[in-house]
């Protein structure tokens, strides 16, 4: 009997030293932990200034890609309507995203900076059609260009080797 009432005993004193304690955990919905600084989610295609295209239809980003997830058909450029600054221009862009492993090297291949991996990550559905991201669904809106990577640049390595260390002891 003593040694059962010594048990609860220890059980209560984990659990009180525990009651006050701050919580590890977070909101998920409400609140959301800062990405990495070099951190790859869903893809976008940038535009310039004026409202033109930034691809201009040369397929390195298709060619570089491991799994086969983009398809781009290129055709000329209108000099009357131009859709981009080059002579062509990408008619059709679409990217698999059940087949992408957000390896980011469509980003690094593409010579326009057309390509860019932002920084939402979620991107669950029921249907599998709607992990096909057409032109339609990548293109940034004009008024949004901002938002998305403004100056671009990679942290320097002392900068990447700092955060790691803040996360190491924020636990």
């Amino acid at each position: 009997m003593l040694k059962a009432i010594t048990e609860v005993a220890k059980g209560m004193g984990l659990t009180f030293k525990h009651l006050f304690r701050k919580p590890t955990t977070f909101n998920y919905p409400d609140e959301k932990r800062p990405q990495s600084p070099r951190f790859r989610g869903v893809h976008y295609l940038q535009r310039h200034p004026d409202g033109l295209e930034r691809c201009v239809g040369c397929g390195l980003c298709s060619v570089v890609c491991p799994t086969g997830a983009i398809y781009l058909e290129a055709a000329e450029n209108d000099p009357q309507h131009p859709v981009s600054h080059g002579e062509r221009h990408a008619r059709h862009y679409q990217i698999d995203m059940i087949r992408c492993i957000f390896c980011g090297f469509c980003e690094e291949a593409c010579p326009e900076d057309a390509v860019i991996l932002g920084e939402e990550w979620e991107i669950a559905d029921t249907d599998r059609n709607a992990f096909i991201y057409c032109k339609d669904r990548l293109l940034i809106p004009l008024e949004q260009k901002e938002k998305f990577r403004p100056g671009m640049s990679w942290p320097s390595k002392s900068d990447l080797f700092e955060h790691a260390i803040k996360e190491w002891h924020r636990g």
